[in-house]
């Protein structure tokens, strides 16, 4: 099978087998992105050893399930082992032993643990064993490959990339899997043979993201309606439960996750974490932090400094759109069907606030379409701080060449076009900015149309114009 975009990543593999050391490489990310076709794919689905652990099972049945993997690739030994120490013993056997597999590059031995967080089971000796099989044998061995991975991400930072014991400095290589970008996804529709135009592909990504599994279960006879209807709002549809197994898949205790993406869902720009703190479903403290470090580390959410005076205060921000999606329309089963919502007033909110979002997640593409992909940048969103309030700029890109891109996103049926009425929008939020953040950047205005850009008699007041297609690079 072809495995689409994932450049970096296979790079960062490919390194592993041409180094002169043992690797111990983690591969993590939310659900459904793509974690284990990656390493299964990129290996050619040839390993030294390969087990995976097994949802709900206790200790028995993990261990009976890593034997018979055991078993699979050689190891004689069919009763199950006391414990995990005896396992990894084990698994030490058959990797020195003269049949084991070795990948034909560097003649290196791989090792594959797949959905590593469900081995680790209550009262379990397992994150022990591996520690003492990494630690006593397998870092001294330099032909050798560890890869672990998981959608656990919860156990995944706490006990691999921020441990400090056992595991502190093991880990030689992090890869993060996130979501497609909108290249990437065309690249899987044309595979999949499902037709769209382009301003359909960025519809799809407001409403699934760049999720490869999501897009896999388009029926390329349906439009792109009718499958968002199948999949989304059937009673059995494929994805009407999928928010509710993805949290509960990647944290033993989401209810505060999902607190805090309900209070960021009806906040655009983004809260502090002391606004954060004072709802009641969420609280503050040590807790609060670790839950948006892992919201972030799934790229669930972003953080970002407000910093047009040279400090500014910390903002969390929703930047995924299938969490927007189902909290506008699926949960609390606010709709029966996706054909009855579109072109209403809802809709368009929506649909104004998941294209931002879609840019926020194209920052590479949107500084190419400028000429400035080489330039320091950062991004933020600014809001007035006036009484009456009023202003807010959903995308501010401040630049260390002295210049700073204040972004207007818009998504339109057709080709988008200013008119008068938001032409003195514009100038107010163009003033506002200037006057409260006491900025001496050279201001550009840059428009992003999802769909097109007309030009009109206001059209003066814009330095620059991003079209969907340049989304696509």
């Amino acid at each position: 099978m072809k495995i689409v975009g994932r450049n970096n990543e296979k790079d960062g593999l490919m390194q592993c087998l041409l180094s002169k050391r043992p690797e111990f490489v983690v591969v993590y990310g939310r659900r459904r992105v793509g974690k284990t076709y990656l390493i299964r794919e990129f290996f050619n689905r040839s390993f030294s050893f390969y087990a995976t652990g097994l949802t709900s099972e206790k200790t028995k049945g993990q261990l009976r399930g890593f034997t018979a993997s055991l078993n699979e690739y050689g190891h004689e030994e069919k009763s199950i082992p006391r414990d995990w120490f005896e396992a990894f013993s084990r698994l030490k056997e058959l990797l020195e032993s003269d049949y084991v597999y070795r990948e034909p590059i560097n003649n290196k031995r791989v090792v594959f643990l797949d959905e590593l967080p469900w081995l680790d089971t209550a009262k379990s000796d397992f994150k022990s064993a591996l520690d003492y099989f990494w630690n006593s044998w397998a870092s001294a061995q330099e032909d050798l490959v560890l890869i672990v991975c998981g959608s656990a991400t919860s156990w995944i930072i706490s006990n691999l990339l921020t441990d400090k014991k056992g595991f502190h400095n093991r880990v030689t290589r992090r890869i993060h899997l996130a979501p497609f970008s909108l290249a990437e996804c065309e690249q899987l529709f044309a595979l999949n043979d499902m037709v769209m135009t382009r301003k359909q592909m960025i519809e799809s990504y407001m409403i699934l993201g760049g999720i490869p599994h999501y897009m896999c279960l388009y029926d390329s006879r349906l439009s792109l309606t009718q499958n968002i209807n199948e999949l989304c709002f059937k009673e059995h549809g494929q994805l009407a439960n999928e928010y509710h197994n993805l949290f509960y898949s990647l944290y033993d205790k989401p209810e505060k996750h999902l607190a805090i993406l309900d209070a960021l869902a009806a906040h655009r720009v983004g809260l502090t974490r002391a606004e954060l703190s004072k709802v009641k479903e969420i609280g503050g403290g040590s807790v609060l932090t670790k839950d948006l470090l892992e919201l972030e580390e799934c790229g669930f959410i972003r953080k970002y400094i407000n910093c047009t005076k040279g400090e500014g205060e910390l903002f969390y921000q929703l930047i995924d759109p299938f969490v927007l999606f189902y909290i506008g329309f699926i949960k609390n089963k606010k709709l029966d069907s996706w054909n009855e919502y579109i072109n209403t007033p809802g809709y368009n909110a929506w649909r104004g606030n998941a294209f931002e979002i879609v840019c926020i997640n194209h920052i590479e593409q949107i500084k190419s379409a400028l000429g400035i992909r080489g330039i320091e940048t950062h991004e933020f969103a600014w809001r007035s701080t006036e009484p009456g309030g009023g202003a807010q700029i959903d995308l501010v890109i401040k630049r260390k060449d002295g210049v700073s891109n204040l972004c207007e996103m818009k998504f339109t049926n057709e080709e988008y076009s200013i008119d008068e009425d938001e032409h003195r929008k514009i100038e107010n939020r163009l003033s506002r900015f200037q006057t409260m953040t006491e900025t001496k950047d050279v201001i550009h205005v840059t428009l992003i149309c999802g769909n097109g850009y007309k030009r009109s008699k206001y059209s003066e007041i814009v330095q620059n114009v991003i079209v969907g297609d340049d989304l696509f690079t």
